[in-house]
């Protein structure tokens, strides 16, 4: 017998469904029935933006939602040290030619 897979969704989209479930007028089964997905499972997304921190929840059973936005991230923070490394450099040349100079 096969393995059952689960479907992984986006952050962005379980938290439109636990979203459009909190709306006056739409029940959960509702828009689970619409999304294609349980009713259960948008019961416990909202249990679990209730209970857990962000971070918390994007890396749920090691899993991470939001790996675009880690990787935007990463790059930027790679960016900002580099520019601070040159910044270092120039502050550096900037004085050595300043005391240098005749």
């Amino acid at each position: 017998m096969g393995k059952k897979r689960t479907q992984a969704y986006t952050e962005e989209f379980r938290r439109e469904a636990v979203k459009r479930a909190e709306k006056p007028g739409a029940t959960t089964a509702s828009v689970a029935r619409e999304l294609g997905v349980s009713a259960r499972q948008i019961y416990n997304w909202r249990r679990l933006f209730n209970r857990l921190s962000d971070k918390q929840f994007n890396s749920l059973d090691s899993v991470d939602y939001s790996k675009q936005e880690s990787a935007e991230v990463r790059k930027l923070k790679k960016e900002l040290h580099e520019a601070r490394q040159e910044v270092e450099f120039l502050k550096k040349a900037a004085a050595y030619f300043a005391n240098h100079q005749e």
